[in-house]
């Protein structure tokens, strides 16, 4: 679950589920840094292919296309395991095909593609004023949807919700109160269903955001965020900072699936 542009501090502060699953010992809580530059693109890139955007070449929100490197999708679908994805058009972009054509590309189900099943939005028209954001609650609602109708072996949601709000009224005031403690209620109703079927779950960011709502530069609030990790894989002690090209590689390993050479990061969860 990546929940876009979250910084920290509120994830401590705010998620009061998350921090409660830490508490009674069913999760575990890293602090992880994003690559730079912290652009929402660039970060979408990092996690699925482990490498930097200087090398896979995703360096701004406006340059958008087939990334070459080995990515996530790619490795588990060679593997014979099923992928699905629930989130912003940029990661059909860059990890199925480029362009995007909204009438192709916003739904499909095509086994053996890297995304094997995708429901895809592009938020048009986005601006401060009007966000364009669908409903998380739906986004958690249709992965858990895809995974019972195809038994998906690896999903992923990316929710905007957060980075816009964030961008529109920054990170300290009671809009941003009001929309984290809706977004940890919403993820509270689903984490239980997930669990129970039998996966392992991450909730990150792929980036964080300063009060005045800005990202992309070279920041501790711009580029650490919180992963908070469901599952039996052992991993480092709480107070090591992670790093964000760590993710890819640590994600494959769980799912047992080969880690290729481009991802030089070591994972940090063992098998």
């Amino acid at each position: 679950m990546v929940l876009d542009g979250l910084p920290w501090r509120n994830w401590r502060r705010y998620m009061g589920n998350l921090e409660g699953w830490v508490a009674s010992g069913d999760a575990r809580l890293w602090r992880m840094r994003s690559v730079l530059p912290s652009t929402s693109a660039s970060c979408y890139a990092s996690i699925h292919t482990g490498v930097p955007p200087q090398e896979h070449g995703i360096l701004s929100n406006d340059i958008l296309f087939r990334i070459s490197q080995p990515d996530i999708f790619s490795e588990v679908s060679k593997a014979d395991r099923r992928t699905g994805a629930v989130a912003h058009s940029f990661w059909s972009v860059f990890f199925n095909r480029a362009p995007f054509d909204p009438l192709r590309d916003i739904e499909y189900d095509e086994p053996g593609g890297p995304i094997a099943h995708g429901r895809f939005h592009t938020m048009s028209g986005y601006d401060r004023v009007n966000q364009m954001t669908p409903s998380d609650a739906d986004l958690f609602a249709t992965l858990t949807m895809l995974t019972a109708r195809h038994g998906i072996d690896y999903g992923i949601v990316h929710t905007c919700t957060l980075d816009s709000m964030g961008h529109r009224f920054g990170h300290d005031c009671a809009e941003m109160d009001h929309a984290l403690f809706l977004i940890d209620a919403q993820l509270a109703a689903w984490l239980p269903r997930w669990l129970s079927d039998g996966y392992e779950v991450i909730v990150t960011a792929d980036h964080g955001q300063t009060g005045r709502g800005h990202h992309g530069g070279h920041d501790d609030e711009m580029q650490d965020f919180a992963l908070y990790y469901f599952g039996s894989g052992k991993g480092p002690q709480p107070d090591l900072l992670l790093d964000q090209l760590q993710l890819a590689p640590t994600i494959l390993t769980r799912l047992d699936v080969a880690v290729p050479a481009t991802m030089k990061a070591p994972p940090f969860l063992d098998r």
